[in-house]
């Protein structure tokens, strides 16, 4: 037999899963690792946290399956996208690791912009310069811990950290990379004109690989540690998001995903580099070669309907309790009780600021047009309808910048929801699907894996045959129709409300 392992290194832990070579899970383990908050606004986690986790998750698949290590032929890398992991000489880690969500860099962020020019910046890294950035968070241990930029031998990302307690190699993949700030996205590779610019050295970064290039095989001391064979491959893998689009199947131009947990994801393929000037979304390499994706963040979308459950939704959260199932169940079925609008009103869901299209600290979430009619139901559907229209929003701006979207996958908390589905399905104007087997970035991670060794040829041929469709929900016209009133409406709120945004913030 022959199987695939994707290990995808998360914020909240490690999941690692094997596969056999029809993309069924033979056996799984999640490892969970703390996070740390010294102050206000940083994140940061433990190198070896993660190698643990990672370690301690091949030993279990390994041995609860009970295969032949050697008939794992190969190994692929998904993880957290944008963290900062800074190793001395001998390659031991120098400091915590500066993780996505980190806010510290906003100097340094302001530093950027005058060297390189916001303009300059999306020219040539396809973004603007943000805190959540890995560039940043170089320029910020420069400047606030000399003496550990001044060690610093080698920088890598959080999965490439992995990579590298594998198989002794510094490297990454141009998916993962191009989220760091230093690349030059349109040529897929380091931009010498930012590197020079910020005074970052080359030689400090890793080599760089297409995703499912092999970038190196499994030494003995990671295979004493894991149980692996000696000489397994690895190959580039993919940040979190590009690589949960190949275990989606989003490989192709047309195709995107819609991803609803805590935050929003819209993320869509492209054949040619599309980059929107005003920085309302993300541009990446993609983790198919050749291609580049669009990518949007919305900070507050499953956050906004579980701030409601845990404030507002007591009597729900009880009969949920009482009756054996997801108080989301019962919610969005009262939804379903409302009409298309909540009866006049409207929900902005910047319950943390806002990332993509409006990228602002500042705004907040709001209701409008509440009246002594509306109940429990009209908030839950106000919430619904608001977080859909925010991933709307962030669709029209792909759309704007030539990205074709004629297909969407969802997955996420918010797919279980066929009250949700419809309504992103209506809002889109496109199919709405969700998958069979959702084992996402760890699937995408495995898939490449099989492409490096062989196993499989074409890397959108295997995702047409591996991924499959478990139910489709089509738009419905009269819907669209009514929901583009009070989508009109919608996008008008935050331009009227952004200067009291503004003075709210200073208060």
């Amino acid at each position: 037999m022959e199987y695939l392992l994707g290990i995808d290194i998360g914020t909240s832990g490690t999941k690692t899963v094997l596969f056999d070579k029809d993309a069924n899970t033979i056996s799984s383990r999640a490892c969970e690792y703390p996070l740390y908050q010294e102050k206000n606004g940083w994140a940061e986690q433990e190198p070896a946290d993660w190698w643990n986790a990672a370690a301690e998750g091949i030993k279990h698949v390994i041995r609860e399956s009970a295969i032949d290590p050697r008939e794992i032929k190969g190994i692929g890398l998904s993880g957290q996208m944008h963290g900062l992991v800074m190793l001395d000489a001998k390659g031991e880690p120098l400091r915590r690791s500066i993780i996505w969500c980190d806010q510290r860099t906003g100097k340094e962020v302001e530093d950027m912009n005058r060297l390189l020019t916001p303009e300059k910046l999306i020219e040539i890294t396809a973004n603007p310069a943000l805190t959540g950035f890995t560039a940043a968070k170089i320029l910020w241990v420069k400047k606030n811990e000399p003496d550990v930029y001044r060690q610093c031998a080698h920088i890598l990302l959080p999965k490439d950290y992995i990579r590298y307690k594998l198989t002794g190699e510094f490297a990454t993949e141009v998916s993962d990379a191009s989220g760091m700030q230093l690349m030059d996205v349109p040529k897929r590779d380091w931009s010498d004109v930012v590197l020079d610019t910020l005074g970052i050295e080359r030689s400090l970064l890793g080599k760089m690989y297409e995703s499912p290039d092999i970038t190196g095989e499994v030494h003995k001391e990671a295979a004493a540690a894991t149980g692996l064979a000696p000489g397994t491959i690895v190959v580039g893998g993919a940040g979190d998001n590009p690589a949960a689009a190949i275990g989606t199947g989003i490989v192709s131009e047309g195709s995107a995903f819609t991803t609803i947990g805590t935050s929003g994801v819209v993320y869509a393929i492209s054949d040619k580099v599309a980059i929107d000037k005003k920085g309302r979304v993300h541009t990446l390499c993609a983790s198919v070669p050749g291609k580049w994706t669009v990518m949007s963040c919305t900070q507050g979308a499953g956050l906004s309907l579980q701030w409601l459950r845990n404030h507002v939704c007591s009597p729900e959260v009880a009969e949920a309790k009482a009756k054996s199932v997801d108080p989301y169940e019962i919610m969005t079925a009262m939804a379903a009780e409302v009409s298309i609008g909540a009866d006049r009103l409207l929900y902005l869901p910047y319950l943390m600021g806002e990332r993509s299209p409006h990228p602002d600290p500042d705004c907040r979430g709001t209701f409008f047009g509440l009246s002594a009619i509306h109940e429990r139901k009209h908030l839950i559907r106000a919430v619904l309808e608001g977080v859909a229209y925010s991933q709307l929003e962030c669709v029209d701006v792909f759309r704007e910048m030539g990205v074709s979207i004629k297909d969407m996958m969802i997955c996420g908390g918010g797919a279980r929801s066929p009250v949700w589905r419809q309504m992103f399905a209506d809002m889109y104007q496109c199919p709405v699907s969700t998958i069979k087997a959702e084992q996402g970035g760890a699937l995408g991670a495995a898939i490449l894996a099989g492409v490096g060794a062989g196993i499989y040829k074409d890397l959108e041929e295997t995702c047409r045959k591996l991924i499959l469709k478990k139910s489709v929900q089509e738009p419905i016209e009269a819907n669209s129709a009514e929901y583009q009133k009070y989508y009109k409406l919608y996008k008008e709120l935050y331009v009227t409300l952004f200067d009291s945004f503004k003075k709210l913030a200073q208060l």
